[in-house]
C-alpha cells in the first residue's frame, strides 16, 4: 500500500481546512508525480478509468453517440447531450462547436457501429483531450454505463511524469474523499510492479487552496 487511508483523510482534512472559503463548492484534487520512468514508452503510460465509491460530489457531464432507441433511453437515464449521427457531420465541419462540446462533456459513450466515423471525423478533436467514447454494443441499454461514468474520473499520463485527479468536493466528509483517493493509488499500484519506487510524491489540494504534501 502506498499510502495509508487513515494519512490520506488526515492531509484531506489540512488542504480543506488550510483553504480560504469560496463562493463556490471547490473541488478536492489529487496530485501525484512519478519517477523513474520513460514516458516515451506507451506502455509505461497511464490511462485508466477509475470509479470512485464515494462518487465526486458532482456527476460528470455525459454525451452520448446514439439514434432511435437508444437515443431514447440515453436521454431517459439523464445524459447531459446527445449527438445524432448527422450531427457528426455538422461538428466535423465546425471545429470551434466541436472542441466546445468537447471541453464541456467529461465523458462520451457511443453506438459502436457510428465508433468509425467518430474516430475518422471527430478523432482529431477528441483523441488528445482523452475523451474518445466508450463503445456501446449495438441495441444495448446506455443507462449502466451513463450512471457508471457520472461517479468515474480518468487517470491519465500521456508523456508527463504527473497526473491530476479530481477526488471529491470541499463539502463531503475527508473520509469519503480519502477512499475515493486510494482507488486513484490502486491504478499506480497495479500499474507498476515496484510502485513505492516509481511514486515520488502525492499532494492533495481544493481548486484554488494551498497543496498539502501526503508523501
Amino acid at each position: 500500500m502506498l499510502v495509508e487511508k487513515s494519512l490520506l483523510e488526515e492531509k484531506i482534512g489540512e488542504a480543506i481546512n488550510g483553504a480560504k472559503p469560496r463562493k463556490f463548492t471547490e473541488t478536492v484534487e489529487m496530485a501525484v508525480n512519478l519517477r523513474n520512468l520513460d514516458m516515451k514508452k506507451p506502455e509505461n503510460r497511464l490511462d485508466s478509468l477509475v470509479l470512485l465509491p464515494k462518487g465526486l460530489g458532482k456527476p460528470r457531464r455525459i454525451g452520448v453517440f446514439a439514434r432511435g432507441e437508444t437515443a431514447l433511453k440515453a436521454k431517459e437515464a439523464g445524459a447531459d447531450v446527445l449527438v445524432s449521427p448527422e450531427e457528426i457531420d455538422e461538428l466535423a465541419k465546425n471545429k470551434r462547436e466541436a472542441r466546445k462540446l468537447a471541453n464541456k462533456v467529461d465523458f462520451f459513450i457511443a453506438e459502436a457501429p457510428l465508433m468509425p466515423e467518430i474516430g475518422k471525423k471527430l478523432g482529431q478533436v477528441l483523441g488528445p483531450r482523452g475523451k474518445m467514447p466508450q463503445p456501446l454494443p449495438p441495441g444495448a441499454d446506455p443507462t449502466p454505463l451513463i450512471e457508471r461514468l457520472r461517479n468515474s474520473v480518468r487517470v491519465r499520463t500521456r508523456d508527463k511524469l504527473t497526473f491530476h485527479a479530481p477526488i471529491g468536493t470541499r463539502d463531503m466528509d475527508a473520509a469519503d474523499i480519502a477512499e475515493n483517493a486510494m482507488e486513484i493509488l490502486k491504478v499506480v499500484e497495479n500499474k507498476y510492479d515496484n510502485a513505492q519506487q516509481i511514486v515520488k510524491s502525492v499532494y492533495v489540494k481544493t481548486t484554488m487552496g494551498p497543496a498539502v504534501r501526503v508523501i
